[in-house]
């Protein structure tokens, strides 16, 4: 562990801490932040000194929107002056999220990233090979933060040139990797086209996040890469990636939240109340020790749940995998559908790959759905393009969907490599035309 003292605290003295950064925090909101002034005026609280954790559910949750609203520096706490650094989202949909970090927040987004490294296998005297996006981005510097923390020697290779990233983790030899699931899965595909296997190379771990993926990801991976996979969780307007982070010893348990830095809540979608622990529903943080962008009870939109009682070797609490976005659900002929349940599905297909479109559409009153999807290289046989027989992939596929996501949808398969890939960053997966029209 990286910080054995916090990271195993008993949680009734974290409790006590996390109420007592609490108070600290809605202080700072009040003091000096107008959208929290009006919004704690509104609820009849002028002052923090008595409030706990308890007490969070009589306030409003934030959302992204009211960054956007409040774009660029309308949230924060500190005068420009005392603003390290800067990062926003990618905007692909409007004005990006812009955040910001003092002296201070970027400490503790070092101090974060080295835990969720040393948790995920990283050892002091390793090298990270870090392709995570440097820029606005905040996967990058944070990894890059947290590995220089921990004692690593960080290479910053960034994403993308595939081609430069394969003869810098043979020639540099790095034992950890971190990127996103995707491009994890796009470098296992070059390993296998290169006939590269683990005596060719020094991997032994991969941190993996800024995506939803599932288990099948994770054994593809980790057979490729010839590594231990583990998930981190973040976001960058709590902070960036160091959120959460999944143990290598205890894989597919759940993935621990640092807890003294950001409080989870776990809140219903149709409701906003929270929900028992171990439900699903929204996630929602607010955020501890933050001085230059505190977010109270900030809604991610990420849909997964909380469990506080467990059997693992740290006393934080632990998150599932993000199941999926509340925003990212498609509602097709009435159902609720979202395209993690695809990705999962096709894990139980060994002749298809992970790689997968939805393509939906609109035929007068009826949604109609295409799942693009390809063979995997090791797949000997070819089955024509929208099969319905119920022995080729596509056919199983299609009674898999039926059968557990209660529709019916066209299957095409492809030939290995024809659907897009990742250079790095994140890959969509759906095409909805009905947006468009």
């Amino acid at each position: 562990m990286f910080q054995p003292a916090i990271e195993t605290l008993p949680r009734e003295q974290l409790r006590k801490l996390q109420n007592e950064r609490l108070r600290v925090t809605l202080q700072r909101v009040i003091d000096r932040v107008p959208f929290y002034q009006k919004r704690f005026r509104e609820a009849g609280i002028e002052r923090a000194d008595a409030f706990s954790l308890e007490d969070l559910i009589a306030l409003p949750v934030t959302t992204k929107e009211d960054l956007r609203q409040h774009y660029p520096f309308g949230l924060f706490a500190e005068p420009m002056d005392q603003v390290a650094r800067i990062h926003a989202s990618s905007g692909t949909t409007g004005k990006p999220t812009v955040v910001g970090y003092t002296q201070q927040d970027l400490q503790i987004f070092g101090e974060v990233c080295a835990r969720s490294l040393s948790a995920a296998g990283a050892r002091p005297g390793m090298m990270l090979h870090n392709a995570y996006g440097y820029g606005l981005f905040t996967g990058g510097l944070g990894l890059h933060a947290g590995g220089e923390a921990l004692g690593m020697s960080v290479i910053p290779v960034s994403g993308g040139m595939t081609d430069r990233q394969v003869m810098l983790l043979l020639d540099f030899g790095a034992q950890v990797i971190s990127c996103t699931p995707s491009y994890a899965l796009t470098l296992a595909e070059e390993f296998q086209k290169r006939g590269i296997g683990p005596k060719e190379h020094n991997l032994k771990y991969a941190l993996l996040g800024a995506e939803p993926w599932t288990e099948g990801i994770r054994r593809q991976v980790e057979k490729g890469l010839g590594v231990q996979a583990t998930n981190i969780y973040g976001l960058s307007e709590i902070i960036g990636p160091g959120v959460a982070q999944e143990s290598v010893e205890e894989k597919g348990s759940g993935s621990y939240v640092w807890e003294d830095h950001f409080y989870p809540e776990i809140l219903d979608r149709d409701s906003g109340q929270p929900v028992p622990d171990g439900a699903i529903g929204i996630l929602t943080f607010t955020t501890l020790t933050k001085e230059a962008l505190p977010l109270i009870r900030y809604s991610t939109g990420d849909l997964t749940w909380i469990k506080r009682e467990h059997d693992g070797t740290r006393t934080h609490a632990k998150m599932g995998p993000i199941l999926g976005r509340a925003d990212d659900m498609l509602i097709i002929r009435g159902v609720n559908v979202f395209p993690s349940q695809i990705q999962e599905l096709l894990s139980d297909i060994p002749e298809l790959a992970s790689h997968f479109i939805m393509e939906v559409s609109r035929e007068q009153t009826l949604d109609h759905v295409l799942v693009k999807v390809e063979n995997t290289p090791e797949a000997h046989l070819r089955f024509q393009t929208l099969s319905t027989e119920s022995d080729t992939p596509s056919g199983r596929l299609q009674k898999l969907i039926r059968q557990r996501i209660g529709l019916s949808m066209a299957i095409e398969v492809e030939e290995p490599g024809t659907l897009p890939r990742s250079e790095g960053g994140k890959t969509g997966h759906v095409v909805d035309s009905r947006k468009m029209s």
